[in-house]
């Protein structure tokens, strides 16, 4: 049973930088596409990146394109996200998920691909 564990969360503020992990265990997540979502108190979650199973292919939604990066390291059984240029409308709890790929530049950031979350972390960017 994949399961999913997220960290690097905090206080940070405006401007400032994070780094969240997602580490899986149980399973190769190298054979997993991987997604990144993120949900702020009284909104919708939203995805906001995806990387496939091989990190070759991946996708931003526009809101972080440019200052978020999506990386992995399958041998650590984890998947990175880089947060840079932090700004208020960025806080949420930040959730990773995940899904067997059979194909290997399978990329996708809609919730209802993804079979396997996280508990979240937190992020809050505040001065």
């Amino acid at each position: 049973q994949l399961q999913l564990v997220e960290s690097g969360g905090g206080l940070v503020q405006p401007g400032g930088s994070l780094r969240l992990s997602c580490t899986a265990s149980g399973v190769t997540l190298g054979d997993y596409a991987v997604g990144w979502f993120r949900q702020a108190p009284g909104k919708e979650r939203e995805g906001i990146s995806g990387i496939s199973r091989g990190g070759d292919a991946t996708r931003y939604a526009f809101s972080v394109k440019g200052r978020f990066t999506v990386s992995r390291d399958n041998t650590k059984n984890t998947v990175y996200l880089q947060l840079n240029s932090l700004k208020p409308e960025d806080s949420a709890v930040y959730y990773c998920a995940a899904t067997k790929a059979p194909l290997s530049f399978t990329v996708s950031m809609a919730t209802g691909y993804y079979d396997y979350w996280g508990q979240g972390t937190q992020v809050t960017v505040s001065s």
